[in-house]
């Protein structure tokens, strides 16, 4: 093989524009000869980078900037729809805010990242004379056979990434996932974390959850069912609730959850043993199961003094009468 002398001027290309300079610096005509892969290529290949980390570090100091509150809103949730519950506390809502914003945020980064690095090393590989076609055709295939093994995951992500968007639940929300109902402690883009009412901890994939029922959303309705007898004045028995329902509702502690006054229903349901009474109140969301049971409790004293008897009378106290024969 026959090497360029040493001291002897190589020939250099018009557009290796190193190959004279690096001649003029050291005389050595094998260095200058490969000047252009040596000095050039690195340089430029270590420059790309270079700026690949500094469009990455703007970008994800960019999105950090946006995603922290510092006591507000996230600025990344002003342009998204935000559903969240009136009953929900300060930290409630601050969590769940924080939560939304971080998994965007890391999404947005993720994404960035990919795109930023992708395109570097797409440079890099043009600067060393690789063929681009055929390592992006090898990538495409890669990627089909990766998206394909891993299905269940991406359709997890995918899921998790539009619920954050559309802001289907968050933390502080009770919600019915279907195989799991309770109170959102955690939401991520592949996992769901609630909490029932005994204490468990579900983690619900995003990607199995066919349809959310979210009962922390604008407002909420208490159902009150009251049973009576056939024996019991139905009319009477529903002026009492009704009148009953209205006084406990504009009193504290129920006047600061409700929002409408009680709607009394009339009779809901006869079957063979009780007349079934329904009452329905517009409360804040989440405040509907408490509105209920204190409603339940007022209900029950005002039938016992109106002598509404219930459907099994064999559960009240016995008439005088029979206490005093029995004895």
């Amino acid at each position: 093989m026959n090497l360029p002398l040493l001291s002897q001027p190589p020939t250099c290309d018009p557009t290796e524009r190193w190959c004279q300079a690096v001649f003029d610096w050291t005389q050595n005509a094998w260095l200058a000869s490969y000047a252009d892969l040596l000095i050039a290529k690195p340089l430029q290949i270590v420059l790309v980078l270079l700026i690949a980390f500094l469009v990455r570090w703007l970008v994800h100091r960019t999105i950090n900037r946006l995603t922290r509150g510092n006591g507000k809103p996230p600025k990344l949730l002003s342009p998204l729809r935000e559903r969240r519950g009136d009953s929900l506390t300060y930290e409630l809502l601050s969590e769940r805010r924080r939560q939304r914003a971080k998994t965007i945020g890391s999404v947005l980064k993720s994404l960035t990242s990919f795109l930023i690095f992708g395109l570097a090393v797409i440079y890099v590989l043009q600067v060393l004379g690789v063929q681009i076609a055929p390592v992006l055709a090898s990538a495409g295939v890669l990627g089909v056979a990766v998206a394909f093994g891993a299905q269940n995951l991406v359709r997890d992500f995918l899921s998790g990434m539009f619920m954050m968007v559309e802001d289907q639940y968050g933390v502080g929300d009770v919600v019915d996932l279907g195989e799991a109902s309770g109170s959102v402690e955690a939401v991520g883009l592949r996992v769901t974390t609630l909490r029932d009412i005994n204490g468990t901890v579900w983690y619900v994939r995003n990607g199995e959850i066919l349809r959310v029922g979210n009962s922390s959303q604008g407002f909420a309705v208490a159902v009150v069912d009251f049973p009576i007898s056939h024996n019991s004045d139905v009319q009477k028995a529903i002026e009492v609730a009704g009148k009953v329902a209205t006084d406990a509702t504009s009193k504290e502690p129920l006047s600061n959850d409700v929002l409408e006054p009680p709607e009394m229903l009339g009779v809901d349901q006869i079957t063979s043993d009780t007349v079934t009474l329904r009452l329905t109140v517009k409360v804040r969301p989440g405040r509907q199961w408490a509105v209920q049971r204190r409603l339940r409790v007022e209900v029950k004293r005002a039938y016992d003094d109106s002598a509404i008897e219930p459907p099994y009378p064999n559960g009240r106290p016995l008439p005088p009468d029979t206490v005093s024969t029995t004895s």
